[in-house]
């Protein structure tokens, strides 16, 4: 038995002392450009041509966003870019863009990505979103993007990424969610 331990204790000593090089890939800086996040996966063709226009009517119509006074800054297939503006009564008791406010901004950049992407007679809406708070939104600009991950018939994956010039004059991360939309049609009431 006195062998058998000895054996024992020598396996494990060589397993323990093994080392293999690493290989993992080396740390790449953030990308720190306008539009830090990486690019859209592979998409299919919007259905709708005139997404854009339908797009833009729809924010139009959001009276919670022009609440906010956000602008719907650029629409493309599967990508939608919101800037929200810094406001004292946007802020929380710190002096920094409240949560539930880039929460809706987020939220509404990766519904109408997700809109893009859908039929013309199409609604969308959010059945679930997490939201990352990553640094103090303090502006003066805030960027919302929302970009689709997975377009389906009736669910869509997006993600949204939330940005502000630093100090510095670098870009910011300061929030990232994740969402998932609903492609609702025959529904009175629920369209664009």
């Amino acid at each position: 038995m006195l062998l058998h331990r000895a054996c024992l204790a020598d396996m494990i000593d060589v397993y323990v002392n093994v080392n293999y090089p690493d290989r993992r890939p080396a740390a790449r800086p953030m990308d720190t450009s306008l539009h830090p996040s990486p690019p859209s996966p592979r998409l299919q063709a919007p259905p709708d041509p005139a997404f854009e226009a339908r797009v833009r009517a729809s924010f139009a119509q959001q009276a919670a966003m022009a609440t906010l006074a956000a602008q719907l800054a650029e629409v493309a297939p599967g990508r939608v870019l919101i800037t929200l503006a810094h406001a004292p009564h946007l802020t929380q008791q710190h002096g920094f863009m409240h949560a539930g406010m880039l929460a809706a901004a987020l939220d509404s950049a990766c519904g109408y990505a997700a809109a893009t992407l859908m039929p013309a007679d199409a609604g969308v809406l959010t059945i679930e979103f997490k939201i990352n708070l990553l640094a103090p939104a303090r502006g003066p600009l805030l960027y919302c993007e929302g970009r689709v991950v997975k377009a389906g018939r009736t669910i869509s994956v997006t993600e949204g990424l939330a940005w502000q010039n630093g100090a510095d004059g670098q870009a910011q991360r300061v929030a990232t969610m994740v969402a998932t939309m609903m492609t609702v049609t025959g529904r009175g009431g629920i369209q664009g």
